[in-house]
């Protein structure tokens, strides 16, 4: 096995170096820096530019317009089947690995320079922030029943010094909890550090340096067979997560070039919310499991995820002024390593709670946010191609599809939104004579338009489908309200969409193009 060693770049100039197919590097000194908030803008940019063009040729070009539009319909719809075919693969692939017995795999087919099986030890991170204290014991809970808890977990409970009573939360959870696992410790991430602002990300490095110095220079552990987990305060692990990533991580070569996603369901409180957003978790769980079981897409971590300690200390761990930390934890390593570091997927599936409030109005509001923080790593693409810069030496195609990956979901979210609501209907607004060229028998833009919204419809109802047959029992019957607002979540579809994805997309893409920063919130849970 090759030793993994920090990547350190030789800047100056960069002459007479020969390139391979596919890379790309500067014939002298790498080009000046391009100011963050340029990069941070190009994707509100691109809405608002599509937002501009689709008036200007609704009112000047509208059928070149409605023909763009018809082509961005037919693509999303195209990726919606994709996404299907995949959602299909990724299930059928978690029920093979649920039957898996990972240590007998592991006796039966490690190769010769695997790890030790009980060499890896678990670092299990998680940041709080005043989560109630039930969902903390639901989370350590389920960790607890992880396979040999008892000697390959340490548990980090990361918390707010911002939080009134946080210690004593702590403490109360140590005393029921440490006994169940080999080490149980807590952080307190300090309020007011220069640089930072009070998220996820700040806190989990924090505690992962703390961590480290604990079991590595006090405790005498080896860096390289730790392997780090960080995860939201709500996650329950799949049972047989940790023996699985053992396994994955003691046979794996390039171990420390790696992240391992599962794939994430928001099914701990399915029961517990809205139809109708019951229906949009659906759609956001059938597109991750989409990104998990296509093999010929980038994976990204999501939420939560696990890698080495080793590859976590020497790619800097996360920045701690990042609403979006795990796709920016994953550039910061791609790019630390030169460009050789990958997602491997596992096909056992984590779950999570969805967004809730007190009542409507509540419900409504939390759910924005939610998807206005996510949306928060449109920030990630520019960052990404400022890390191309200033690596030019990494193959341009690795770096390339990386940003592709982060680019693809945060245009189509903005930009892709509103060429396809605008530029589907203002033409017609506009022009009322078009509607009658355009819907004659036979007329192919037609056809071609009715093929990309049945499309999407069609796969809308069988991602609801995949995500209802894999739920957890119902806690209760269900009442003839709750019926009814099942079949009204279908029609209001279109109207969920807007409201909770395209709206909070183009509002932090926005922000990103003026300058106007975010302030991280915790999503409400029950």
């Amino acid at each position: 096995m090759r030793e993994i060693v920090p990547y350190q770049s030789s800047g100056g100039r960069r002459n007479n170096v020969q390139l391979g197919v596919g890379q790309s590097i500067w014939a002298g000194n790498p080009p000046p820096a391009i100011p963050e908030r340029v990069l941070d803008g190009i994707p509100g940019c691109l809405t608002w530019l599509a937002l501009l063009l689709s008036v200007i040729g609704a009112v000047a070009f509208p059928r070149a317009l409605l023909i763009f539009a018809i082509a961005v319909i037919l693509y999303s719809s195209f990726r919606f089947l994709l996404t299907g075919i995949a959602a299909v693969l990724g299930m059928s692939k978690i029920k093979y690995w649920e039957k898996i017995d990972w240590y007998e795999k592991f006796i039966q087919s490690a190769p010769p320079d695997a790890l030790a099986w009980e060499h890896v030890h678990h670092i299990v991170i998680i940041p709080n922030y005043k989560e109630p204290i039930n969902v903390l014991a639901c989370s350590l809970e389920a960790l607890a029943k992880q396979h040999d808890a008892r000697h390959n977990l340490t548990i980090v409970l990361a918390m707010e010094a911002a939080e009134d009573g946080c210690i004593a939360k702590a403490e109360q959870l140590h005393r029921e909890y440490a006994p169940r696992f080999k080490h149980f410790f807590y952080t307190v991430h300090p309020r007011g550090l220069p640089s930072e602002m009070q998220c996820k990300s700040a806190n989990e490095a924090w505690a992962a340096r703390w961590i480290k110095r604990r079991l590595v220079d006090e405790l005498g552990y080896n860096m390289d067979h730790l392997l780090v987990t960080t995860m939201d305060a709500d996650t329950l692990w799949h049972p047989h997560y940790f023996q699985a990533l053992t396994y994955l991580f003691a046979v794996n070569p390039n171990r420390h070039l790696r992240f391992w996603q599962g794939q994430i369901r928001y099914h701990s409180n399915v029961w517990a919310i809205s139809p109708p957003l019951r229906l949009l978790n659906a759609y956001s769980t059938a597109l991750e499991l989409g990104y998990l079981g296509g093999w010929w897409w980038t994976m990204m971590p999501m939420s939560s995820y696990s890698l080495s300690l080793r590859l976590l200390d020497t790619s800097g761990y996360w920045d701690a002024d990042v609403i979006a930390d795990e796709w920016h934890m994953y550039v910061k390593a791609f790019f630390a390593r030169n460009g050789e570091v990958e997602v491997e997927r596992v096909f056992l599936p984590f779950s999570a709670q969805a967004t809730t409030g007190a009542n409507l109005t509540e419900i409504v509001r939390n759910r924005y946010l939610q998807t206005l923080r996510h949306a928060w790593g449109a920030k990630e693409v520019g960052f990404t191609i400022a890390k191309m810069l200033e690596h030019p030496e990494i193959e341009f195609r690795r770096s390339f599809r990386l940003l592709v990956r982060e680019a693809h979901d945060n245009i189509q979210a903005g930009a892709g939104w509103v060429i396809i609501t605008l530029g589907s209907q203002l033409p017609f607004l506009l022009h009322p004579q078009l509607l009658g060229e355009i819907t004659q028998p036979g007329n192919p833009l037609w056809l071609l338009l009715q093929l990309g919204f049945v499309l999407i419809v069609v796969l809308g109802i069988f991602f609801w489908y995949i995500d209802v047959i894999v739920r957890p029992p119902r806690t209760k019957p269900a009442t003839l309200k709750e019926r009814v607002l099942v079949l009204l979540s279908f029609p209001l579809l279109s109207i969920l969409s807007v409201i909770f994805l395209a709206l909070p997309a183009i509002q932090a893409q926005t922000r990103l193009l003026i300058g106007a920063p975010l302030q991280f919130r915790v999503t409400q849970k029950l």
